[in-house]
């Protein structure tokens, strides 16, 4: 039995209409100015287009739905506390659930000392396996510089209230963050091979080298096969199957990996414009680090894989 994994037409509009606010709103220079602090305005903005809300339990749409979303935003690398916020709209209550899906509250999602977006959230939630709380800092939270260039804290909390089972919201987490890290990926790698298809070295454009067109190539692949499977997961969350998570897992694990080997190859095109801050690579490649290696982490995912082959 085959598997459409086309988006029908309202998914494309939503994919559509999120690629032009980013267009508008999110262009590389508006999203290199916000490195190291909150995207206030863009995060109200991005709000205002109910992303925040999609697939939650009072929302609108599915899991489909929201990677029709995140896909243009991974393109535009767009910053902000995206995954913590669609995790925690699972499962807070509905009051609270409001205010981090209008984006009048900050949500930071905790699963360690260390928290991403802790020095700048209103409200906190904490991982304990597959059970979550709601949760406050027991004392001043730590602020730390990031790679990213992400605000994070060091923090020690306690909890409030218990908020039931994490799992669903876990797998909504890894499937919306391996749509965005796959969508960065490809993005990185169109600006490599068009860089590549200019720039000359030895009379000739360094993309008619092997050494150069083979690894952006096997990139592309990799990160398509990547986006597949983070739609084929959407696809069997959406119809409540049993193995969704595991689903969930693979496409993240797998976008993690492909990601940050896109950075790799990328920058290995670009050369030393990759690595400088105001260059065409290093803000897009920073946040694919950040996001890769951001807590609940990959080693949740890859448990859980090799446990389904008895490992």
């Amino acid at each position: 039995m085959s598997l459409d994994l086309a988006f029908d037409s309202a998914q494309a509009a939503i994919a559509d209409a999120l690629g032009q606010f980013c267009a508008d709103r999110a262009p590389d220079d508006e999203v290199k100015a916000q490195a190291g602090r909150f995207p206030a305005e863009l995060w109200r903005l991005l709000a205002e287009q109910g992303v925040l809300a999609l697939a939650a339990p009072d929302g609108e749409g599915g899991a489909v739905e929201l990677l029709a979303a995140l896909e243009p935003l991974g393109r535009a690398v767009f910053p902000g506390p995206i995954f913590a916020t669609l995790f925690a709209a699972q499962v807070l209550p509905e009051k609270q659930r409001a205010l981090v899906t209008s984006g009048e509250a900050l949500v930071a999602v905790a699963d360690g000392p260390l928290v991403p977006w802790a020095p700048v959230a209103q409200l906190f939630v904490e991982l304990d396996g597959d059970a979550v709380h709601l949760a406050r800092p027991r004392g001043p939270i730590e602020p730390l510089a990031t790679l990213g260039g992400e605000p994070w804290g060091r923090v020690a909390l306690e909890r409030v209230r218990p908020l039931g089972d994490a799992r669903r919201a876990l797998a909504l987490h890894d499937l919306a963050l391996a749509a965005y890290l796959a969508a960065a990926g490809q993005r990185l790698v169109a600006d490599a091979a068009e860089h590549a298809r200019t720039r000359k070295q030895f009379g000739a454009a360094i993309g008619e080298f092997q050494a150069v067109a083979l690894p952006l190539a096997d990139a592309y692949l990799r990160l398509t096969a990547c986006e597949t499977l983070a739609r084929a997961a959407a696809c069997r969350f959406d119809g409540d199957d049993r193995r969704a998570a595991e689903y969930a897992a693979a496409a993240r694990v797998s976008a993690s990996a492909a990601a940050r080997e896109a950075a790799f190859t990328a920058h290995q095109v670009f050369g030393a414009i990759g690595i400088t801050l105001e260059g065409p690579a290093f803000h897009v490649s920073r946040r694919i680090q950040q996001l890769a290696a951001q807590p609940p982490g990959l080693e949740r995912g890859r448990t859980a894989l090799l446990a389904c082959y008895g490992m």
